[in-house]
C-alpha cells in the first residue's frame, strides 16, 4: 500500500499552527515562541514530515527553476501565456516548469507546495478557485506567488490582471454605437475578479448611453465550451432574444458560435458577438471574431518579472500592476434589425 505524503499543510493541522509559521520555521526564516516551535518540531516527527531529497541539497531560492501553474493549459490564451512566460524565464536564466492544474485546487495546492520543498523558487498562479480559503493560505506560507488573470482574496501576492471594467466598457459601447440596445452577456463564474470587473464596466457603459442592462439577460458559468453553448441557447430562445452578446471569454464564445450553427443562426446577421482575450487564431473562425485583446506576451513576461523581483527582494509587496486591453474589431458584429425591443432608459 502507498502511504500518502506528508505536507506542511499536516504538519501545521497537528501543531495547532498556520501553514506560514510552519513553512518559516522550517527554513530559518522565523522565531516562534518556544513552545510553538516545539509542537511544529514534534508534529515533524510524528507525522514523518521530511522536505525530498532535493530540498536537502539546495538552499531557499537556488533552484533557478520557477513554476507555471495554468487551469486549463489546452485553452489557447493560457497556452500562450506560458510560452511567453517559458522564453522570459529562459532569456533571464531560469527554467520553467508548467503544471496543468485541469482547474483542481489539490493540484495547485500541490505545486504551491513545490517551493516549500525548494522544488521551485517561485510560482505563477492562474487560478479559477478565488473563494477557496486554503488557497491563500498556501500561497502566504511561501510568500512566492505571483497571481495572474485572477485574484485570490487574502492572498498575499503581487498581482497582474487584466483591465477587465475598461475591456467591459469597450466591448459594450462598440455594441452601441452599431446600433444595439438589447444586449446579453455570457460570463464565468460570478465570484470571479475578470467576471465581476467586466460586467461593471458592461453596466457604466450603458449607463453612459441612458440604458439598464437586464439582469435576465446576464448568465454566468464555468469558463468553457459547454457553458458557453448552454447560455447562448438559453438567451436566443427568449421571446424576445438579444440583438447582441459579450461573452467575457473567447472560451465562451466558441461555445456560442458552436450553438448558432446548431440552432441554424448566422453571426452576425441574427446575432451580433463579442468577446475577450483574442485567442490565437481567432481571425480564423467563421465569422473571423471581434473581441477585447488582451495580451499573452504581456501576461507571460510580466508575470516572470513580477516573480524575480519577488524573489530578489524577499519582500511581498501589495502591488497590483494591469496589462492594457484593446478592440480588435473583425467580422462578428454588425448592426441589428428594425425589430430590437427597447430597454427601460437610466434615468
Amino acid at each position: 500500500m502507498i502511504r500518502k505524503r506528508v505536507t506542511i499543510r499536516d504538519v501545521a493541522r497537528e501543531a495547532a499552527v498556520s501553514m506560514t509559521s510552519v513553512s518559516r520555521h522550517l527554513n530559518g526564516q522565523i522565531t516562534l515562541p518556544e513552545a510553538t516551535a516545539r509542537r511544529i518540531e514534534r508534529a515533524v516527527e510524528t507525522l514523518g514530515y521530511a522536505p525530498n531529497a532535493l530540498a536537502r541539497q539546495l538552499s531557499l531560492g537556488a533552484s533557478r527553476t520557477l513554476g507555471f501553474v495554468t487551469s486549463d493549459i489546452a485553452y489557447p490564451f493560457f497556452a500562450a501565456i506560458a510560452s511567453a512566460a517559458e522564453d522570459e524565464a529562459a532569456r533571464q536564466g531560469y527554467g520553467l516548469m508548467i503544471f496543468n492544474s485541469r482547474n483542481r485546487i489539490e493540484q495547485e495546492l500541490a505545486q504551491i507546495e513545490r517551493i516549500a520543498n525548494h522544488q521551485i523558487d517561485g510560482l505563477i498562479l492562474q487560478t479559477n478557485h478565488p473563494a477557496d480559503p486554503a488557497l491563500a493560505e498556501a500561497i502566504n506560507a511561501t510568500g512566492r506567488v505571483v497571481l495572474i488573470d485572477e485574484d485570490v482574496p487574502g492572498a498575499l501576492a503581487p498581482r497582474l490582471f487584466a483591465r477587465n471594467a475598461e475591456g467591459g466598457e469597450l466591448a459594450t459601447r462598440h455594441l452601441l454605437d452599431h446600433g444595439h440596445r438589447h444586449i446579453g452577456m455570457i460570463c464565468g463564474p460570478d465570484g470571479m475578479s475578470s467576471s465581476i470587473g467586466r460586467k461593471e464596466g458592461h453596466a457604466r457603459a450603458m449607463a453612459r448611453a441612458g440604458l439598464l442592462p437586464s439582469p435576465g439577460l446576464i448568465l454566468h458559468g464555468a469558463y468553457d465550451e459547454d457553458s458557453g453553448a448552454r447560455a447562448f441557447r438559453h438567451l436566443m430562445e427568449r421571446p424576445h432574444p438579444p440583438t447582441a452578446l459579450f461573452a467575457t471569454a473567447d472560451v465562451l464564445a466558441l461555445g456560442a458560435l458552436r450553438a448558432a450553427r446548431d440552432m441554424g443562426l448566422s453571426i452576425p446577421r441574427d446575432v451580433s458577438l463579442i468577446s475577450f482575450d483574442d485567442i490565437p487564431n481567432a481571425d480564423l473562425l467563421a465569422p473571423p471574431l471581434t473581441t477585447i485583446r488582451q495580451s499573452p506576451e504581456d501576461f507571460g513576461r510580466g508575470g516572470i518579472r513580477l516573480l524575480l523581483e519577488l524573489i530578489q527582494d524577499g519582500s511581498v509587496l501589495p502591488r497590483q500592476e494591469h496589462v492594457p486591453v484593446s478592440i480588435i474589431e473583425r467580422a462578428s458584429v454588425s448592426a441589428p434589425g428594425p425589430e430590437d425591443p427597447p430597454l427601460p432608459r437610466a434615468d
